[in-house]
């Protein structure tokens, strides 16, 4: 069964998760991390911040938002159209039912984007602060606020790294999560994105952040993890060694590019259901042996691990 945690573990959290690449399983991942937080008692507003394609109301299966809304989202909110974001309660608009029948969830509500956003084509300081001002607003009423970035150097990163230097958010608790697969390509991809040039480090130090804390608060997120006995078990004895030392190689490449194990949330395991439908993993997929029960640990733990102080303590 998947890890529970504390109702009192931790304390009020702004989550940004981002990626280099696209395909990483970044918002699947946070979807479902802010599931498992609601069935840990947290009451969680998640922030669709990808602008130029908003999908976590497919994930959350809301199809009257599956696509973002046709106004009053995230995107027009931040152009100054309008003064307050369109709010969807997961539990009592999704249309799956083992979402609304399952365990009692706390307050999990999608701020979701609007159809056809696009990218920004100036972050101008009223941006900024309408960023800031929403956050805050969040902040006051849930536990955990969970916003899910366009992928790469983009206007979301930029606009929430300038927010989030700004006064008094500058005080609050900021994680930053890194999703890449277990691929060298998206090693090196995920590690330019935090460490090169106009990268999240140095970005942050331009609108005001400490780099050493910034690069604190940053914990990657490996995810389709193959592992050994999931490897042994489907292929054949030579290709088990030749992925094994593949994977060998990549654990040192990820050493080397300051992904190691300290810089490293958790990793998900390789899921067939995710890999032919992107959903939220519920208990109940893992009780009808539709859904590995390994997948329902990892969010479990990667949830348990997000609010956990000890995660976050200076080494």
């Amino acid at each position: 069964m998947p890890v529970r945690m504390r109702s009192g573990e931790g304390g009020i959290v702004l989550v940004f998760s981002t990626s280099d690449k696209g395909g990483t399983g970044r918002s699947v991942t946070s979807c479902n991390l802010a599931y498992r937080l609601c069935l840990s008692g947290r009451t969680v507003a998640y922030v669709d911040f990808d602008f130029g394609s908003p999908t976590a109301g497919a994930l959350f299966e809301i199809s009257t938002v599956e696509r973002g809304v046709d106004r009053n989202g995230v995107h027009s909110y931040l152009l100054g159209e309008h003064d307050a974001v369109t709010r969807v309660d997961v539990a009592a608009a999704t249309d799956r039912g083992g979402l609304r029948r399952g365990p009692r969830l706390s307050r999990l509500m999608l701020l979701p984007g609007d159809q056809g956003g696009a990218e920004f084509l100036s972050r101008d300081q009223a941006i900024v602060d309408r960023c800031a001002r929403l956050l805050l607003e969040l902040e006051q009423e849930f536990k955990v606020v969970i916003v899910d970035l366009s992928a790469g150097r983009s206007a979301a990163l930029e606009i929430v790294l300038h927010a989030t230097a700004t006064a008094p958010l500058a005080s609050r608790t900021a994680r930053w999560l890194v999703f890449h697969r277990w691929t060298r390509q998206h090693i090196l991809a995920a590690s330019g994105l935090v460490h090169g040039k106009h990268g999240l480090l140095e970005m942050g130090e331009v609108y005001g952040h400490n780099r050493d804390e910034l690069l604190e608060s940053v914990r990657y997120v490996r995810t389709a993890v193959s592992g050994r006995a999931a490897r042994a078990a489907q292929q054949r004895p030579a290709q088990v060694a030749w992925l094994d030392e593949q994977d060998k190689a990549l654990r040192q490449l990820a050493n080397n590019n300051r992904l190691g194990t300290t810089a490293v949330l958790g990793e998900t395991p390789m899921e067939p259901v995710l890999q032919w439908r992107e959903q939220i993993i519920l208990d109940a997929d893992v009780n009808a042996h539709i859904a590995n029960p390994e997948t329902g640990l990892a969010y479990g733990e990667l949830a348990r691990r997000l609010v956990d102080p000890a995660t976050w303590r200076r080494l």
